[in-house]
């Protein structure tokens, strides 16, 4: 068994650490480099997925994930619920810069709906 760090390696350590371990299973890899817990009962919990993070990032890696976790990612796709409305979700009205109150004009195209942005009751596209 490999000796425990008492705090988590990143960056070069870390590569080189699991370099010099690459013939151990991959929980006592993840275990001696840091990446554990001890519970109430004094049992060693190994955290893969923080060790999987950090190595990742040590390879420079970058992976972008929720702010907080919680939620779905923007499919850029709705569909007509049962009560014939269609709701467009939180992640487009933020990345469109929507706030309460914002007002539209709906204009119906042949396969498409334009949402014509309207300022103080005026089209904004001919001001």
């Amino acid at each position: 068994m490999a000796e425990l760090a008492t705090t988590p390696l990143t960056g070069k350590a870390l590569l080189q650490k699991v370099k010099e371990l690459s013939n151990v299973p991959r929980r006592e890899t993840a275990r001696a480099c840091g990446y554990y817990t001890t519970t109430k009962e004094n049992k060693i919990r190994v955290n893969l997925a923080e060790f999987y993070d950090a190595l990742l990032a040590a390879k420079g890696i970058a992976i972008e994930s929720p702010k907080d976790g919680r939620g779905r990612e923007a499919s850029y796709r709705v569909s007509v619920h049962q009560n014939s409305q269609i709701v467009i979700g939180a992640n487009y009205t933020q990345q469109l810069g929507l706030t309460p109150g914002d007002e539209f004009e709906i204009k119906l195209g042949y396969k498409h709906i334009h949402l014509i942005k309207l300022e103080n009751g005026q089209d904004i596209s001919e001001a």
